[in-house]
């Protein structure tokens, strides 16, 4: 897959996860052996892995929304760096609902193979999700 084409895919993505939740988009976009590395806990698998994760992020920050800041793409790797907000409305790894608006920056790189998605390895600031949210 060419460079350009690549980026789109990586960008309907962010678009069918984040800025809203396509569980059939996942599917065609997701390789049926994706491997999230950097997930918290147990390793996203699959699309039904992503589509798991992303309902529980949704269901913690409905409004959540990225913003692409930089993109390029080389061979089969993706790399993204992005602005994430939301509103935390709903519990989220053990801390109840704040109302607090957030935002975090993260950085992403994505493997490509064929039309679809196999790997994603990336940070999130999670300590300025965690201070804003009140974490100590």
């Amino acid at each position: 897959m060419e460079a350009e084409a690549m980026k789109a895919l990586i960008r309907a993505h962010y678009d069918a996860t984040i800025n809203r939740f396509d569980p059939r988009a996942i599917d065609d976009q997701v390789a049926p052996d994706f491997i999230d590395h950097e997930s918290p806990g147990e390793c996203v698998r699959g699309p039904k892995g992503v589509k798991s994760q992303v309902a529980g992020l949704h269901a913690a920050f409905p409004d959540l929304a990225v913003e692409i800041v930089d993109m390029v793409a080389e061979e089969n790797l993706v790399a993204v760096r992005g602005r994430f907000t939301g509103t935390h409305r709903g519990h989220f790894r053990g801390i109840a609902p704040t109302g607090v608006r957030v935002q975090v920056t993260g950085t992403f790189f994505w493997s490509v193979v064929g039309d679809r998605i196999k790997e994603r390895w990336g940070a999130l600031d999670a300590q300025a999700l965690l201070r804003q949210l009140g974490v100590p």
